[in-house]
Order: structure tokens, then sequence, then C-alpha cells
């Protein structure tokens, strides 16, 4: 069993920077990512708000931190991911498909995946009209009609992208308002994105791929089918916790784990950060500040300098 002093589960923006962090404190430092680096960040089209950069896609601002993470000689194993943790002694435990590594300390950084809608015909057309990456499968929809699902950023910057590829973009939100940034906004009206108010997605149908969806005004209670050649939905995420949870790491009503303002768990020398964890704000930004301190904190965990407490 190979062993390290800071093991870190993911490697999206917190488990990047978790491992920059961890390694420069002179941390023998191992990042664990089960698909390939970069997350649900990787998937997007434009960041705006990350500190430094104006305007980057999201696969742009994963390969700098990945390389910043690999210039402090942090070892990263994709296409690895952990099936089961034991964190019930001194030394942590994590076994993947490929080996089992153990270590003083874990920052867990596992993210999120896409929230499904629901409703009929969604599994049906999944990768035959329905997608949930704007990035990833936009270009198949070159001059064609899109329907997005959803208010948030994710769903703005996903509209705001395919409004380059497609010929026509509808935007779906359940409520008189987005909860997007009004930057992002004011940039979907430039780009002539067609708002639905007040209206959900009931159904999607299709023959061998998406032909229309049927969605409903909860204000004027009237249904509509409209045409369209794809759905993209951006309707919010679930946290990938299980695997904590089944280790006995604490969470909340809606499954995102527990962690104080050190970033600590219920169990000691574990760590939590990004968008897995309870933190208020979903964002890149606060990932990267989360990270800095469960990374921080896991050092003073295992070197025990004079500063730390706990």
């Amino acid at each position: 069993m190979e062993q390290w002093d800071l093991i870190i589960i993911g490697g999206g923006p917190a488990g990047l920077t978790a491992g920059i962090y961890g390694a420069r404190s002179g941390l023998k430092t191992l990042i664990l990512e089960e698909k390939t680096l970069g997350g649900a960040t990787a998937e997007s089209p434009l960041i705006e708000n990350y500190p430094g950069f104006p305007a980057i896609t999201g696969q742009e601002l994963v390969s700098k931190m990945a390389e910043h993470c690999r210039r402090f000689a942090v070892t990263i194993k994709e296409i690895e991911g952990a099936l089961e943790l034991d964190l019930s002694s001194e030394m942590k435990t994590v076994k993947t498909d490929q080996a089992s590594y153990s270590a003083f300390s874990v920052v867990i950084a596992t993210g999120c995946h896409y929230r499904k809608l629901g409703v009929p015909g969604e599994n049906e057309f999944k990768g035959r009209g329905v997608s949930y990456c704007a990035v990833c499968d936009g270009a198949f929809f070159k001059e064609k009609r899109v329907l997005v699902v959803g208010g948030g950023n994710s769903a703005a910057t996903s509209a705001l992208y395919l409004s380059n590829v497609a010929s026509s973009v509808k935007l779906v939100h359940r409520r008189d308002q987005l909860r997007a940034e009004e930057t992002l906004f004011r940039n979907l009206q430039e780009r002539n994105v067609e708002f639905l108010w007040n209206t959900v997605a009931k159904e999607i149908k299709g023959d061998v791929k998406v032909r229309s969806v049927v969605v409903y005004n909860n204000k004027t209670g009237k249904t509509k089918e409209i045409e369209v050649d794809g759905v993209f939905v951006q309707v919010g995420e679930v946290p990938n916790s299980q695997i904590a949870i089944q280790a006995g790491v604490k969470v909340d009503e809606g499954g995102y784990i527990i962690v104080n303002e050190r970033q600590r768990t219920n169990i000691a020398g574990v760590y939590a950060a990004g968008d897995v964890t309870n933190g208020p704000v979903k964002q890149v930004g606060t990932a990267v500040g989360q990270a800095i301190v469960a990374a921080t904190e896991g050092f003073g965990y295992i070197k025990r300098p004079y500063y730390y407490k706990g």
C-alpha cells in the first residue's frame, strides 16, 4: 500500500488548489480524479468572475491550475476514482479500482454532478438531443434550435455559448427573473436569447432524437409544445458525497458535507472543500479559498506546528 502525507479526492479547482498548497508545505501529496481533471469547471464555456482573468474558458483555467500543481511535484492520477474510504484510524485508507493508498490526512473535493429534470423523455433522449454540457455538445447544434432549462449562472453561460452556435436559443425559467449575475443577464439580452418566464419543462418528445418540449406556464396555467432540436438541462447540482457518507462523514439535509470555518469535518484529519461542502456560495473562487484552508489545516494536523490547535 502506497503511503502519502495528504490524499486529495477530486481534481477540480478545489482539489488542484489543495494539491498546490499541500505540496508547497512539504507534504507528499496525491490527487485522485475519477474522470479527467477539472470537474464541472472544465465544461464551463466562459468564466468572467475569477480574479485576474476577465474572461477565460473553464478548460483553460483548469489547465493552468494543473500545470501549477505539477510544478510542485504533486502526483495526479486521472481516471482513478476512490471507491471506498476507511477514516476510522490515524492512517486513513483510500481504495480505488486500481490500488489502495494510505495517508495521515485527506481532503474531500469531489464536487457535484448535474441535477436531472426528472421529466418524461429526459433519459430516453439523453445523447440524442438532451445534454447537460453546452461546451461538450454545442457543436452538434450548429444552426439548430435549442432550449436551455435553468436560471442560474450555469444556465446563463450555457445559453450565451449556444447563441454563438445555434440558430435560436430559448431559456426556460420557473420564476420571473434569473438567479444569474446581472452582467450575464444583460449579455443574454444583447444576444437575443428568448426568455420564457414562469415556465417549466414538462416533457421532452421526439422519435430517434428530440423534436419538441412541452412547457407549462405556472402563472397562466397554459401548456404548449415548442419545436426544438436540443435541450440543455442546467437546473442545479447534487453533491458527490456518497463515499464520504459511507465512511462516517456528516452531511446536511441536502447531502453536502458539513464543515466549519477551518474546513474540518466531524472526523479528525479529514477536510472538505469546494462544491461538495455546505458552503453558501458555489463558485470557483470560493472553492479555491476553501481548498487553501483545507490543505493548510491538513499540514497543521500532520506536522503540528506551533500555531496549530486541535
